[in-house]
């Protein structure tokens, strides 16, 4: 961000929670699930004006063969997110959930799950914008795999490669603060 000719000078914060969920808790004390915990780990948050939002695949994988959740089911946990984010005068960026061929809990019933979710982040409109992490990681010839360049070898997480092309992926004029009024203390709430 500092090496464009015209630096962005914000700050970051990662609120993600590995093996975490949207919809139910995570196993392996993976924590609360995304809607109980948005308000605080999210929203609360002082001076935040946008939100990147990429969760979803552990809902899908922790399923394996079973049909729920359902991808509508996640979207409508997406829409939740959205409404209280736009709620705040937030922008929120829906990121799309890269590929999981070969993980452990992988199954043909999660990948059209999978896709589902991403064309709906994709095309719905709901979010602000859409940061299409999928694109950026999947081998294109076999898309519901990482490209070989990108997997940190366990078929779910990408490696640093991979988590640059991610962050390459992310157009940072997305992020400039006339964007959004944002949040600039906890009071009041």
């Amino acid at each position: 961000m500092l090496m464009q000719p015209n630096p962005l000078r914000i700050g970051v914060m990662n609120a993600g929670v590995a093996g975490n969920r949207v919809l139910s808790e995570g196993a392996f004390q993976a924590g609360i699930n995304a809607l109980a915990r948005f308000e605080h780990n999210v929203l609360t948050q002082p001076g935040v004006t946008h939100i990147v939002f990429m969760e979803g695949i552990n809902d899908i994988g922790n399923a394996r063969e079973n049909p729920t959740p359902t991808a509508g089911d996640i979207v409508a946990g997406y829409k939740q997110i959205i409404q209280r984010a736009h709620a705040r005068g937030l922008k929120i960026y829906g990121g799309t959930l890269t590929p999981f061929y070969d993980a452990a809990y992988y199954s043909d019933v999660g990948e059209q799950k999978r896709r589902a979710v991403n064309e709906w982040i994709r095309t719905s409109n709901a979010y602000d914008g859409v940061i299409d992490f999928d694109k950026a990681t999947r081998d294109p010839n076999e898309p519901k795999r990482f490209l070989a360049a990108f997997d940190s070898c366990d078929h779910l997480h990408p490696n640093d490669a991979g988590y640059k092309a991610m962050a390459d992926a992310v157009d940072l004029m997305l992020f400039k603060n006339e964007q959004a009024p944002g949040r600039t203390s906890r009071s009041g709430k």
